[in-house]
This record gives C-alpha cells, structure tokens and sequence, in this order.
C-alpha cells in the first residue's frame, strides 16, 4: 500500500528538524570544547614598514577570538544557567588577569567570573521578546586595571521552543458568498501568527482545520481558505441565510501536542434572482366611480418575489382585457406594488365594467437561473359606479361678439349644456355674478340664451369676461363654462388734440410761417386705423391771421397769413380748429380743438424772450384740480389758526393749594362771583348749622396728611346753640379743638377760610339782607377820606362834588 502524500510529508519534515538539532547540538559541543581546552584561535601578526628607519614592528597578539554562543529560552531550572567559558593565552593561571564583561544585560541578565571567565544566564529569557544579545569582553590586568588585550565582541543567541499558541489576525470573520454556489467557490481566508521560530523546528509551523460548519463549507489546512463544500441545490438563501463557522489553527504541523487557536467566521449567502414574482391572488375586483378624474389611482395590487433588493423588483403591465386604452399599471419602486390608474374618462351610461389582464416579471431576470418565460398572471375587474354627474357644455369656452351700441335686451349668443345621466334632467342656466357685478348680461333659464342687460362703452371695457353655471333639476350637479364677450367698435367718439399746446406766435413773425404742428386722438378703435383731417371752422375770424394745412398723415401745421403782430394791440388768438374722423357716422369737434395763440417778443432767431402777465397766465393756467387743492389748503390752514386762537383764549385754571409741601399763607382765587346766601347751588348752608350731623373723624383735605400708626383720638361732642351766630362759632372752636389734637396735622400754622366775618367788623356785613338801613340812609361822606382810589365811589354815593386836587 502506497502512504498518504500528507504522511510523507509529516515523516520529511520530521527527519529534517532531527538533523537540523544534531547539527546544532555538535556544533555547540565543538565551540565550549575549544574555549575550554585549546583556549581562542590566535590570529596572525602583521608587518608595517616605517617610513624613515624601516624598522619590523610587530602587534601583541589577540589570545582569544569566538563569535556566539547559544542559550534555550524559558530556563526553569533555580541556579543560573551556564552559557560559556571565555579564556585568554595571557590568563596563566596565577590569578593576574581579569576578565571583564560588556553590552547588553551585562551584569544583570548575563555575568561573567572574573577570574575563570564562566560565562551565566541569571535569569529565564523569552526569544520573542529578544531573540539574541550583543556581549563585548575583555581581559585587564587586575593590579593596574589595564587591558592586556583588545576588546572582542560576541553574541548570544536563544534557542526557540514551542511556548506560543497561534493567533489568529481576527477574532471574528466576515464573509458571503452567492447563493446556488458550485462546490470549491472561495469564500474568505484566515491567517493566524504564531511568535516561535519559524525558522527553527516546528514551533511556527500551522495547520487550519474547521470544528464547526460542517457539512457547508471547508478550509485548505495550509493556506486557511475557506470554500464552499455542498453542490447549488444545498446553498439556498431562501432556505438558510446565515452560517457560524468556527476555524482551529495549530503549530507543529497539526501534530499531536502542538498549540491550538481558534476564530469565528461568519458567513453569509447573498442573494440571487432564483424566484420569481407570484401574484397573492388570481382575481382582483375594484370599484370607480365615473367622475373620477384621469391619471387617479383605481387600486393597488401586489405580487411577492421570494428575493431581495434589486432582484425583487418587477413590471407590471396590461397585457389583455377589454380596457387597455382605458387603464394602465405601473410600479411603486418603494412597495413593489402595481398601482392601477385611469387613462381616459368613464362613462356609467357607456360602459358599467371592464376586465382586464395584468402580468408581472422581474425587472433583472438573471438567466442562469430563471427563464425569460418567468412571469406570472392575474385578472383585474373594474366596475363603474353611477353618480350625479353635472351637466357637460358643448365646449370648453366660448366666445361672443357685440357692438358697442347695442340696445339693451339684445341677444348676444347662447351656450349649451346636457345632462350626462340616464334620466336626462332638464338644465338650468345662471351667470356666477362674481364675474358680472355690474349684472350687464343675463341669461335665459331654459335655453342659455345670453342677453343685454346694460349699455356698453367699449372705450371702458373690451372684453368682459363671465361664467355661465348650469345645474340640472336636482341641483346636486353644477358645471361652470367661461365666456367672452368682446365688444366691437362703434364710431360714437369725436376725435380731440393729442394733447394741449402751448402755442405762440413772434411779433416780428412773416407771413407763411409755420409756429405750430398739432396731432389728434380719437378713442375709437377702427378696424383700418385713424384717418384724421384738420381744417378751420368756418365761423373763425382769424383766417386774415393764421392759417392751417393738412399734412395728410393725421397731423396739421398752424401758419402765419400776415407779418407783424402787435402784443400791445392784442395778446393771445384763439384759432378754432375743426378735427374730424373719416369713417361712418363721421365724428368731428370743435370746441375741444381751439388753440390760444400767444403773441410774444422774440429775438432776431425767433425764441421767445417776453410775454404778457395775461397771456402768461393763461398759458400756464392751474388746472380745477390744482385750484381745489389749493384751496383746500388754505381753508385747512385757516382751521388750524382759528382753534389755536380759541385754545389761548381759553385761561388755565390756578390749583388750590400750589405746592404740597407749603399751605402756609397762601391766597386762594377765584374768578367766579359768589350768590350769598342765596346760591344754594354752590355749597349747603345747613352743614354750618348742624355740625353735629357731620362726622366726626374726617380728617382734613387741604393738606396732605402723613401716615400714622395711629388713629386720631376720639373727639368731644359739643352741644351747639341754636342761635345762628353761636353755631358757627361753635363750629369753628370744634374745628380748632380738631386740628390741635389731629396727629396728622402738619408741626406749623396753617390757614383755613371760613365764610363768616366774626363780630366787632367797622364795616358790619356786607349782605344785603342784614343791613338794617336802606340805601339812602347811608353816610358814604367817609369815602372821600379813603384817598384818590375811592374818589368814584365818593361820586356816586356822597352826593357831592369832591373838591379834591388831583
């Protein structure tokens, strides 16, 4: 029997790691024997001429030369690891020299005996952490501490062992692969990292393998690619979409007793266009009612497709049925539903259903796996439903004519409109008066005959445009149509001047000259355009002085028919001009066509320097809007004075008390006149005879009182006399009784007025009603004793002519 390829192999690689260690272990062997007993290699000398004398000097000799040495990593033993010995031809044994050690980890990782040159390890090393360490050595003598030989360098190099799992790149892989995959289709690889030496034995040496995702896929054990393992049939993402495949990996070649590692892979099939799209059901059944409007959606159906994205997407079409031109179907890319829409109107009383063939097939067929005969079918039946439907006009719009001149009652035109329902109701007809406020135009109700209702004026409006609304007898439907009613040109307007014309003629002017071109307007609008012609009126009696001449193209020049004109004599001419139309009936005007010629002293070149004030302002005359205006103004500004004057007129009132703060002294005035006792108007009377009814606790108003936390005290009621001068005095002592032990008064005088004069008064009151005597009883001798001021009054009442001096 022939062994398997993989066996031979593992046996190769195995014999090979055996003599590789061999070799190593005599060469090992060799070098320690040739420090130890025969001492370093001695190098030969060389000869250097001199350059004067020619004399041989010769160099001492190098009594040793090594290049490395080799240590096993991960010692585990408890004394200190023996790497070497180092020996000099000058060492003879009698304690002398010393040896001396440099470089990395000397004298912590590596040491050295200074008298017989053993060279240890004091501690376990890691060759993935550092694989060798450079060491320099020399040998001095150990009195003087001079080196008797140059110093040598070295290296130390750790042998490898298996002491490191592999480790792979990722924790966790992700892949995919297509669905219906042949067997062996790639679909990912992992790579694992072991840190031994690769280089030495087996250590580094992996084998993958998979422990779970069997019987799916498979891995190459020395390469780590995972592959598919099952044929198309078995790889189906319809029926399982995910797959965990757990990768091992293991040094020395997968033998036994080597380091495992493991990783997750997690695989996915994507999808292929293996299914195609399967209505839910064969027959679908939608209701429309007639009104609806085209291009609205009827209904939606909807067919599944086993696949995802773009390889679910599918058409639908119409592919049959009696209602092709009638309905369409089309794809909503977001649900992948047909959405079945109207493409032309419906009509209940024509057709009441339609059935129709709808087919459906992927978007992206994939031919290795589906035919292009994948399609699927189903049956659509529409029906319609019957409603009220408005009357339908004949036409979309319509267009009417009628002149301008047309009496009132005239028929202008007349629209149309049936009723689309099977019972054919009777049409009403009105016009939507948001569009004719004015009501110009009527329509008859029956026949939607369309009439005039108020004059026309096409230079106000040329077209007018209104809408008809039509309804039949169950006012449930109503339709509107637009319709345009131009009105055509009658010639009814007499033309006028274009504009007005400052006209003026030069007092040294000659005959013939030409100091005016004048045009016209005429609102009218004739079909072959204006034809204007000027002429004088024949009643004018400037014809010795101007004259006009028709240029024939709807202007007309003013000319001087004598030279000379004397402003002094006379400062403006009014020249009548008759404007007329040449279309039937033939419009002209007269009294809008005058012009006022101005006669105005000009220079040698003809421009005008000076003018009369009359014909000035005629020229420039303010037209009866600019004279209302001002007019205007000047009243508003006459309103502005007048109630200035009344507001200054008007006196402002003093207050009573003017500062808050001071009441001492201060006069109170008034403007008016009192009555006495018999203004009962102003103040009552009986409040000074009967103080008792008053109360008692008022606090006073003609200063300002202060807070206080506490109330006033209470007040002693007095009994009053009923005699009339005891009671005002009573009432006045009440009052000062008040005011001195109110809390509130302000700590200074203040002054109260009373309307009582008091007794003891030399001039005894002034009422009328008190006075005992009459007026002739009275001595007003003793007013002329009261000086200049009282000199009238001595007049009037003394009776007697004062002799005083003035």
């Amino acid at each position: 029997l022939n062994p398997r390829p993989e066996h031979n192999i593992l046996i190769a690689e195995k014999m090979k790691t055996w003599i590789v260690l061999l070799l190593w272990a005599c060469a090992h062997q060799s070098v320690n024997a040739v420090a130890l007993s025969r001492g370093p290699v001695r190098r030969k000398t060389k000869e250097i001429e001199g350059r004067q004398d020619k004399d041989l000097l010769r160099r001492s000799k190098r009594g040793w030369m090594w290049r490395q040495f080799f240590l096993q990593e991960e010692y585990t033993g408890t004394e200190h690891q023996y790497i070497g010995k180092l020996h000099s031809d000058m060492d003879k044994g009698d304690g002398t020299v010393m040896y001396v050690l440099a470089g990395d980890g000397a004298g912590t990782i590596f040491v050295i005996d200074s008298n017989s040159g053993d060279l240890h390890a004091t501690r376990s090393l890691d060759r993935e952490e550092k694989p060798f360490y450079t060491l320099r050595a020399q040998v001095v003598n150990k009195k003087t501490g001079l080196p008797l030989e140059p110093e040598t360098e070295f290296t130390v190099k750790l042998h490898d062992i298996n002491d490191n799992e592999p480790k792979f790149d990722k924790e966790v892989y992700t892949a995919s692969v297509p669905e219906r995959s042949h067997i062996g289709t790639y679909v990912t690889q992992v790579t694992a990292q072991d840190a031994d030496d690769e280089m030495f034995g087996y250590s580094a040496k992996l084998s993958y393998s998979i422990s779970q995702g069997h019987p799916y896929f498979s891995v190459e054990p020395n390469t780590g690619i995972i592959r598919t393992a099952l044929g198309p049939s078995d790889m189906d993402r319809e029926q399982r979409e995910h797959y965990q495949v757990v990768i091992e990996v293991k040094d020395m070649a997968g033998q036994k007793g080597g380091l495992t590692g493991t990783t997750t892979v997690n695989i996915s099939l994507t999808d292929v266009n293996d299914n195609p799209p399967r209505f839910m059901q064969s027959i679908y059944q939608f209701s429309v009612p007639e009104i609806t409007k085209v291009e609205s959606s009827v209904g939606r159906i909807r067919a599944v497709d086993a696949d995802v994205g773009r390889n679910a997407e599918m058409d639908y079409t119409v592919v049959g049925g009696d209602g092709l031109d009638v309905f369409d179907v089309s794809t909503d890319r977001n649900t992948q539903e047909g959405i079945l829409s109207l493409k032309k109107p419906l009509d209940y009383e024509k057709k009441k259903s339609y059935t129709l063939q709808i087919q459906v097939q992927n978007t992206h067929p994939d031919p290795r796996f589906l035919s292009s005969d994948a399609k699927d079918m189903a049956t659509i039946r529409v029906s319609v439903e019957d409603v009220n439907e408005p009357p339908h006009f004949e036409k979309i719009s319509y267009i009417l004519e009628v002149k301008e001149d047309a009496a009132v009652g005239t028929m202008i035109g007349s629209v149309s409109a049936v009723d689309p329902d099977i019972r054919r109701s009777p049409v009403k007809y009105s016009i939507d008066r948001h569009t004719d406020v004015d009501w110009i135009f009527g329509v008859y109700v029956g026949n939607g005959s369309i009439f005039l209702q108020r004059p026309l004026d096409r230079e106000e409006f040329a077209w007018h445009n209104i809408s008809v609304i039509a309804t039949d007898r169950s006012s449930f439907g109503m339709n509107l149509v637009p319709v345009y009613i131009r009105v055509l040109d009658v010639n009814d307007n007499p033309p006028m001047l274009a504009s007005f014309y400052e006209t003026f003629v030069c007092e040294n002017a000659k005959a013939g000259q030409k100091i005016q071109t004048i045009s016209a307007v005429d609102p009218d609008d004739p079909v072959g355009g204006h034809r204007f012609l000027f002429s004088l009126a024949p009643e004018s009696s400037v014809r010795a002085n101007f004259s006009l001449r028709d240029n024939g193209d709807n202007t007309a020049g003013i000319f001087t028919q004598r030279t000379g004109f004397g402003r002094m004599h006379k400062s403006t001419h009014l020249v009548a001009v008759v404007i007329s139309d040449g279309h039937i009936p033939m419009q002209s005007s007269t009294g809008t066509g005058t012009l006022t010629i101005r006669v105005c002293t000009c220079d040698r070149d003809g421009n005008m320097e000076m003018c009369n004030a009359e014909a000035l302002s005629s020229a420039a005359g303010l037209s009866t809007g600019a004279l209302v205006a001002i007019l205007l103004c000047i009243l508003i500004l006459l309103l502005i004075v007048v109630l200035f004057a009344a507001l200054k007129r008007q006196k402002k009132k003093e207050p009573l008390i003017i500062s808050k703060e001071d009441v001492r002294d201060n006069v109170v005035s008034y403007n008016d006149e009192g009555g006495g006792e018999e203004d009962t108007q102003a103040f009552d009377i009986g409040a000074l005879r009967h103080p008792e009814v008053m109360e008692e606790s008022k606090l006073r108003r003609d200063i300002l009182p202060s807070e206080s936390l506490y109330p006033p005290p209470p007040l002693r009621k007095t009994l009053v006399p009923s005699r009339e001068n005891a009671d005002v005095r009573n009432f006045i002592n009440q009052r000062v009784q008040e005011n001195d032990g109110n809390p509130t008064a302000p700590p200074y005088d203040s002054l109260a007025t009373y309307a009582y004069e008091g007794n003891g008064s030399v001039a005894e009151s002034l009422s009328s009603l008190g006075s005992m005597s009459s007026e002739g009883e009275q001595d007003y001798n003793y007013l002329s004793e009261w000086g200049p001021r009282f000199r009238k009054l001595a007049d009037m009442y003394g009776g007697e002519d004062s002799d005083w001096d003035s």
